[in-house]
């Protein structure tokens, strides 16, 4: 949709779908609700992407911090959400913050179409076989610059990591409680601590990418994450399990950011094209690896195993990224 039509155009359908399924929720049954939050899951399908193609594309020369920015906000609300929805719960306003937060889409909506078109224009592309099918179409060589093994990396790491982040943070909570050492309270709030420390790493992060590279800096996150992970596994008390989903978290916080700025500097225009492969992988990666560690907790019968996953699933990711990556286009041209 972006390659054909622009960004503008896929950002704007995904908010309407958005907002279509979030204000017609109060109102439907069962079955219809379920079709509407499957239409504002479609949403985020077509938004997520496009912005973060966007947002990576209009800052050639700070991809990375660009970017974790703008997950930083998308961490906010996803830090701050719950507590607005306990709240809307206690008065009895579920239906009006539901309608309010449609308002709100509309809102943006009407703010992005606005815009000056140069600011969202279209990346058309003509289409070209990817890859993975060039030698079945034609016996000629790929003209693209790109190869196989960056496709395949660039897909290992989308699906690794939102199956890491989601598999990793499912599970933080039913691991706090199975140590019966706390409130049951305290072991559901203990995943806020993951995801706060994610929103802090990526506030700090676009400091941090000021005086280190990129890859460098995903490669020591990726380690410190690998450390958490550990001291998750090993923890027995709630103080050592809130430190090492902190320190996991932290780790984490400017992977994603990077790899998606990677993303656009290794595929140039074709980017909102292998788009649609990476980020498809990335939310099969979310819904399958948290299923895995399930799988391994009940096989052997301790979460800890299962938890295991995800700190393998880190290890990959900091394997690939030792591969030998092209330097950002600011560097190259200098």
């Amino acid at each position: 949709m972006v390659a054909r039509l622009g960004y503008r155009f896929a950002i704007n359908a995904g908010l309407l779908a958005m907002a279509i399924g979030v204000g017609t929720l109060p109102f439907c049954s069962r079955s219809l609700g379920v079709a509407c939050i499957a239409g504002y899951g479609l949403g985020l399908g077509f938004a997520i992407p496009a912005i973060n193609l966007l947002v990576a594309e209009i800052n050639p020369e700070r991809r990375s911090a660009a970017l974790s920015l703008l997950n930083f906000s998308w961490s906010v609300g996803a830090v701050a959400c719950p507590f607005v929805i306990a709240a809307a719960v206690k008065v009895d306003h579920v239906q009006m913050l539901l309608l309010m937060l449609a308002g709100f889409l509309l809102l943006v909506l009407l703010g992005i179409a606005a815009m000056p078109f140069s600011f969202a224009h279209s990346v058309r592309v003509e289409p070209v076989p990817l890859p993975l099918d060039q030698g079945l179409k034609s016996g000629r060589p790929s003209p693209l610059r790109w190869s196989r093994q960056t496709l395949f990396v660039m897909s290992a790491l989308f699906f690794l990591y939102v199956g890491t982040e989601n598999g990793f943070g499912g599970w933080i909570a039913s691991y706090a409680k199975s140590l019966g050492t706390s409130s049951s309270t305290l072991s559901v709030m203990t995943p806020s601590f993951f995801y706060a420390a994610l929103m802090v790493g990526r506030w700090v992060a676009p400091l941090v990418l000021r005086r280190m590279d990129e890859i460098k800096t995903a490669r020591a996150g990726l380690c410190i994450a690998c450390l958490g992970m550990a001291g998750l596994v090993l923890s027995r008390t709630m103080p050592l399990v809130v430190s090492s989903v902190s320190v996991a978290g932290l780790g984490l916080a400017a992977v994603y950011p990077i790899t998606i700025a990677r993303l656009s500097q290794e595929f140039g225009a074709d980017a909102a094209r292998v788009g649609s492969i990476v980020f498809t992988l990335s939310n099969f990666g979310g819904a399958s690896l948290p299923w895995v560690v399930g799988f391994f907790s009940h096989q052997f019968h301790d979460l800890r195993f299962g938890l295991a996953v995800p700190l393998a699933a880190t290890v990959v990711m900091l394997i690939l990224y030792w591969r030998h990556w092209a330097p950002p286009a600011s560097v190259a041209a200098s």
